[in-house]
């Protein structure tokens, strides 16, 4: 019963943050202006991280784990260095 619950859980949670994905994507496509898009990207990098947090729940894997810490890490750097480079204009001084 608590396994069917978790798993119905687990398939909801899958669902919305999958609908968060393709909202982030088309905001990516078709924003108006470049901040837009920066914070589409910064949205995308966090729920495709959920989603592989979500898929490592449902599979009991670590490696997904893993991957999740990775684009956690490769996305907050990218996050930093397009802010600095929308204010700015340039990355590196």
């Amino acid at each position: 019963m608590i396994a069917l619950m978790l798993a119905a859980a687990l398939g909801f949670a899958q669902l919305c943050v999958l609908l968060a994905l393709i909202f982030c994507a088309i905001r990516l496509l078709r924003g108006p202006s470049a901040q837009d898009r920066v914070l589409a990207l910064d949205s995308l990098w966090m729920a495709a991280m959920l989603f592989i947090l979500l898929l490592g729940m449902r599979f009991s894997n670590v490696i997904y784990f893993e991957a999740a810490l990775l684009i956690a890490l490769t996305g907050f750097v990218s996050s930093i260095a397009l802010a600095k480079f929308l204010t700015r204009g340039e990355i590196i001084e």
